[in-house]
């Protein structure tokens, strides 16, 4: 569960709610919002395999390559917001 974010110079540092814990992460972002696929899996909270596959298969967020594969944090954002929620696995396997 997302706590709270900041955004300082080119990091931003999440704070996440996990069982009783409190985590803080810091991920690092460009000046215009860029990260890169390792800083956008540890802003998702997947791996970068998970990211590689929604790539390939075309379930996952928005992302531009020049060069390298870029992910914008409103992008992650809104493909977040937007997945629609399920009660089960197997719904899960019906959206893929």
């Amino acid at each position: 569960m997302l706590k709270h974010s900041t955004r300082l110079q080119s990091v931003l540092y999440i704070t996440k709610e996990i069982g009783m814990e409190i985590n803080t992460i810091a991920v690092n972002m460009l000046p215009d919002g860029r990260m890169d696929t390792k800083n956008a899996a540890i802003y998702r909270g997947c791996s970068t395999k998970t990211l590689a596959m929604e790539r390939s298969l075309g379930t996952g967020p928005k992302f531009i390559k020049k060069g390298r594969i870029f992910y914008y944090k409103e992008d992650l954002d809104n493909w977040l917001l937007e997945g629609g929620k399920i009660q089960s696995t197997s719904q899960a396997n019906q959206t893929v």
